[in-house]
């Protein structure tokens, strides 16, 4: 395919899968339950931290962590105190436990309370590198708190080299028009041609297949000449091909 040929088999593609009946198989029902702005982007930042391994499995274990917080994540998070820690006893998905999710709470808390919240946080990094600068100085401000070194491995960092697959995935959904009904929307201080793909197997796979990635690892790397390609087909939009090469990956095997 030539490039004219390319964005036309794509840009179908991505009408053919950013479809709300996407939403019941997917990690992003989880922040669809929810109406407030707050509710959402914290449902949706949960989800997305625990979203690696069987998409079941992450589903289950998003709906306990909102059970956990009442199902008001927001109120929780603002009101929450040390002495409610008995609450995330036993909870575990892969490598993420109670500990870890104690210090996620405290960091959102502080967030919300002394950095005026995430969107706002994202917002204040942004660089002319884009948004994966400002991904880093999120994890720096979020780990301001008291916290155990291992649960820093899950918040990941671009300036190290990684594609932060999960936190990309969760910009895509605050940022991204809803005019769908799959992404929300509803941050409205970062513009949609800023995002960068979440780069994974089915994404990198494809993204190979078709030219539009020829490093093998799936790092910030090859993340940055992914971005390349895409904002080369759609410069406003390029995150929506996020749909079109996910979608011929995971069901179509292409």
């Amino acid at each position: 395919m030539n490039k004219k040929e390319l964005k036309i088999f794509l840009d179908e593609k991505a009408v053919q899968y950013e479809r709300p009946d996407f939403i019941p198989h997917d990690p992003i029902q989880i922040p669809h339950r929810f109406e407030k702005k707050e509710d959402i982007e914290i449902a949706a930042f949960l989800t997305a931290t625990i979203a690696w391994g069987n998409r079941k499995s992450i589903i289950t274990n998003a709906t306990k962590l909102m059970d956990i917080m009442g199902n008001e994540p927001h109120d929780f998070i603002l009101n929450y105190h040390p002495d409610q820690a008995e609450r995330f006893e036993g909870f575990v998905h892969r490598t993420f436990n109670a500990t870890d999710l104690e210090t996620f709470i405290r960091a959102l808390q502080n967030i919300y309370h002394h950095h005026n919240g995430l969107e706002a946080l994202f917002a204040s990094g942004i660089t002319t590198g884009g948004l994966q600068p400002a991904i880093s100085h999120f994890k720096g401000v979020f780990f301001e708190v008291p916290h155990q070194q291992r649960t820093q491995k899950h918040v990941s960092d671009p300036l190290r080299n990684s594609a932060a697959k999960r936190i990309n995935m969760f910009l895509r959904w605050m940022v991204r028009d809803a005019k769908a009904g799959v992404d929300f929307g509803i941050w409205k201080n970062i513009s949609p041609s800023l995002l960068s793909c979440p780069l994974d197997v089915h994404t990198g796979n494809v993204g190979r297949k078709l030219k539009l990635l020829s490093r093998k690892q799936n790092d910030a790397k090859s993340l940055a000449e992914l971005d390349a390609s895409l904002r080369k087909l759609d410069p406003n939009d390029p995150v929506k091909y996020d749909f079109a090469l996910f979608g011929l990956g995971a069901f179509e095997g292409f």
